[in-house]
């Protein structure tokens, strides 16, 4: 019995995460039929057609998701063999892989704060394309054995990694301002991508472990991962519009380094708490996230009944989670009866509440069952957490300076990680977890004190 548990905990998340797809598609339907009613009364009216609006929101879901669809199935095809190639493969000790390692978030941390600066001031697209070229060569880097190699592709991982996680986002939203969509349809796409997001991981692990398979080489991924960025780039270079943070006009557009912009970053963060406690999230979160990548296997392993465990069955049972956590976002954004603003600001509270939560449960609890249990909460949080930050970035952060802050917020996070990983993390389990919990705690804390307060406080003053 104890030897099929994590099959049949594969077995129930996929039932639930399938009845939650139907439920979740015929309330969408339900939400469109409403619209067009609304939409043919306003004609009828003399008013404005809706039907403008609904074909630009279909419009820039598909452009956006097929793109995301790509650029995150070419990252998850890598990521679960990273590690096995520079070890078991190319035969590095385990203190040059964690140099190798470390090199990629070093990079990712010195890189964020001018791929930011670049993306608003030369152009989000120019800076997707960019990405898909840099990744690219990073993929075909690590086909080489030879550490100068790979430390180069490693740097050139870190910075495709700060292009992924700040231009795409800044692209899309700086996309759906320029159709006029609303918040709603927003917070719709943001959903919908965490939720391809976990699809798309599922199908690329499944896919890459035949691939290995079948090859017999660790280093096949890689390669395909490169076919994948290089459709990538074919297709954004085919079908978006670039759309920029401000124009080449601006007096610091000469400056390569973009200090002034940078400092003019800084100063809108320091002046306004919102944005502190959103950079600290961020760094509280995915930090949290990033050390739970290294510390899941040997935490469930130090308590398990079996000899090996089930790697496979427990990635897709988190990968499920975390497309459970994105259906529940959508399904709470439409019930919701207050503004976009407060709905998101309380919701990232909850979920870095929740999140905490689950790590202390973990830490807690010596079973092998409830810690997995405990870790598919987690990745649930993280299917909620990406859209309710994506939108808080969003409603928080202007238009001419979004990628930048955005960028800039990923410079603690890479600190926070490399700091965490230098001191071995593997050899200190519970007390990383303890850590993670209560930062996660403090960031729900901040989030409610700072944020949801001065929205109702505007909000009170608004209707005064």
């Amino acid at each position: 019995m104890v030897n099929r548990f994590y099959e049949y905990q594969l077995l129930w998340l996929s039932i639930g995460c399938l009845a939650a797809l139907i439920a979740d598609r015929r309330a969408s339907a339900g939400r469109r039929r409403l619209a067009a009613k609304d939409s043919r009364e306003d004609r009828a009216e003399g008013g404005l057609s809706g039907a403008g609006t609904a074909s630009a929101l279909a419009a820039l879901t598909r452009q956006y998701l097929v793109v995301y669809a790509i650029v995150m199935g070419a990252d998850w095809l890598q990521g679960p063999y990273v590690y096995s190639l520079y070890r078991e493969q190319y035969g590095f000790p385990e203190r040059t892989v964690a140099i190798l390692f470390v090199t990629g978030f070093v990079s990712a941390g010195l890189a964020a704060p001018l791929i930011g600066v670049w993306a608003d001031q030369h152009g989000r697209k120019r800076l997707c394309l960019v990405f898909c070229a840099t990744y690219t060569c990073a993929c075909l880097c690590i086909l080489v054995p030879f550490l100068p190699v790979l430390l180069f592709g490693r740097v050139l991982g870190g910075i495709s990694t700060s292009i992924l996680f700040s231009a795409f986002e800044s692209w899309l939203m700086s996309a759906s301002t320029s159709h006029a969509l609303p918040q709603s349809d927003l917070s719709t796409i943001m959903g919908r991508a965490t939720l391809v997001n976990g699809l798309v991981a599922t199908g690329a692990g499944v896919f890459s472990n035949q691939l290995v398979g079948f090859t017999g080489s660790f280093a096949s991924p890689f390669i395909a991962s490169g076919a994948l960025l290089i459709l990538a780039w074919a297709v954004i270079r085919g079908s978006w519009i670039e759309n920029y943070g401000s124009t080449n006009s601006d007096p610091g557009a000469s400056d390569p380094l973009q200090l002034a912009r940078l400092r003019t970053a800084l100063r809108i963060v320091r002046e306004d708490p919102r944005l502190l406690v959103l950079g600290l999230t961020q760094t509280c979160f995915e930090g949290s996230m990033y050390l739970f990548v290294f510390l899941w296997v040997p935490a469930l392993q130090e308590h398990s009944l079996l000899g090996l465990l089930p790697l496979g069955y427990i990635f897709s049972s988190f990968m499920l989670s975390m497309m459970l956590g994105s259906v529940l976002y959508t399904y709470l954004v439409a019930i919701s009866p207050e503004s976009s603003l407060m709905t998101h600001a309380k919701l990232s509270s909850a979920v870095c509440a929740l999140a905490a939560l689950a790590l202390a449960v973990s830490v807690s609890q010596p079973d092998e069952r409830a810690r997995f249990w405990a870790f598919c909460v987690f990745e649930a949080c993280v299917g909620l957490y990406y859209p309710v930050q994506g939108m808080l970035r969003g409603a928080l952060i202007a238009n001419e300076h979004r990628a930048t802050l955005s960028s800039l917020f990923r410079v603690p996070l890479n600190v926070f990680v490399v700091v965490s990983l230098l001191t071995g993390v593997a050899g200190a389990r519970g007390a990383v977890l303890t850590a993670s919990a209560l930062m996660l705690g403090f960031s729900s804390v901040m989030t409610g004190a700072v944020i949801v307060s001065r929205v109702e406080g505007q909000t009170v003053g608004g209707k005064a």
